[in-house]
């Protein structure tokens, strides 16, 4: 193998099986990530639970060295470290089903209860807006609660068999929920184990000064992601907490299920305050349409803000990237990975970046400085 990397066609023969496989690769995109999926998907307990052990280790962590930093045994401190980082997550989980659930079902009643009025309401609209809803055929749907709960009626009878696939795979999805926490607790309580294994997996692979480099090379990822989802969580808080404020000032109904939802979907970058809007604007006209129109006003305010102002600062200097190439790899992320794209993009730029400038340009200089050198000492010789 050696003598082979010596030949200099080897070399070019390499580079060109690169360049096919790369464009392999992008011509074939939507086939190769639909591939990649559905292998992808064997693994998806294993995976998740990964991401909700990786996503609850900071929590661990910080009892670790709080609350348990007096225990001298290292096995017992982060045992009880992790326990209690799970039963707090769990907790909290709790919690927040027992203050959303009773909001919901009072939503519901309050919605079922008011449906001849939000019929009245959109009746209403289309009157000003010059629109006839029997132009548009939804003259009987509007007419009343009854015709209203009659649709929803025979649209459920009508996609009974749709209803139940989406029941039997959202069933499907808790029990994989349920399967990947409880690897994660394997995951983290058993994480010492298989971070030394994955260390003397690696010394054994590459050299000593390789080996150093890779270590600090996933050492900086870690802080990157743990930086992004803190800062990510506390972005999406602030938004909620505003918002909710906003809507208690106005006196609007639907504040806590409506800013939650704001919330939630804040953490999806470019797409996922329009979704959030769009579901509180459709919640809030059905009660009062200035409602919904304030609110989406201030939601555009609130995400301009959010987008120009916070997120930029926030991310750009806790992470080391310009707003301006956080913009860019969420474009690019959102083009080629889907949402999974976007919710990467962040941290992925910031790593990129990482990577162009602690790794690949000083490369780079050593490089020029070598050859330089080397045609010093040729033309002094």
């Amino acid at each position: 193998m050696k003598r082979l990397k010596e030949k200099p066609w080897f070399n070019y023969a390499v580079a060109a099986c690169i360049a096919v496989i790369l464009y392999v690769v992008l011509t074939h995109l939507p086939g190769v990530r639909e591939g990649v999926g559905t292998f992808l998907g064997y693994f998806r307990p294993v995976i998740l639970g990964c991401v909700i052990a990786y996503l609850i280790n900071p929590l661990s962590k910080l009892y670790e060295r709080s609350v348990f930093r007096r225990i001298k045994k290292e096995k017992t401190r982060e045992a009880l470290s992790t326990v209690l980082a799970f039963v707090t997550v769990i907790l909290f989980l709790a919690l927040l089903l027992l203050i959303l659930i009773p909001q919901l079902i009072e939503s519901v009643s309050l919605f079922v209860a008011n449906l001849d009025g939000y019929a009245a309401t959109i009746n209403d609209m289309f009157d000003r807006i010059g629109v006839s809803a029997s132009t548009l055929n939804l003259d009987h749907f509007i007419s009343s609660s009854e015709a209203i709960l009659e649709t929803v009626t025979d649209y459920i009878k009508n996609n009974l068999n749709t209803i139940l696939s989406m029941s039997v795979s959202a069933g499907k999805g808790v029990v994989v929920f349920l399967i990947a926490f409880l690897l994660s607790i394997y995951l983290l309580s058993g994480k010492r184990r298989l971070k030394d294994g994955g260390n003397r997996l690696l010394k054994a692979l590459v050299s000593e000064s390789r080996y150093e480099k890779i270590k600090d090379f996933f050492a900086k990822s870690h802080k990157i992601f743990n930086r992004y989802i803190a800062f990510n969580l506390l972005d999406s808080l602030i938004i909620g907490i505003v918002n909710a404020l906003f809507m208690t000032i106005l006196g609007m109904p639907y504040v806590g299920l409506v800013s939650f939802v704001v919330a939630v979907t804040n953490l999806i970058p470019t797409f996922g305050p329009v979704i959030g809007a769009g579901i509180g604007g459709f919640v809030l006209v059905l009660v009062k349409p200035w409602y919904a129109l304030a609110f989406l006003i201030f939601t555009v305010v609130l995400q301009c803000v959010d987008g120009y102002l916070i997120k930029p600062k926030l991310f750009g200097d806790s992470l080391g990237v310009s707003g301006l190439w956080i913009l860019i790899g969420v474009v690019i992320g959102g083009r080629m990975f889907g949402i999974v794209g976007i919710l990467l993009a962040i941290p992925g730029v910031a790593i990129l970046d990482m990577l162009y400038r602690e790794y690949f340009m000083p490369w780079l200089e050593a490089r020029r400085k070598s050859k330089d050198d080397s045609q010093t000492e040729h033309t002094e010789g």
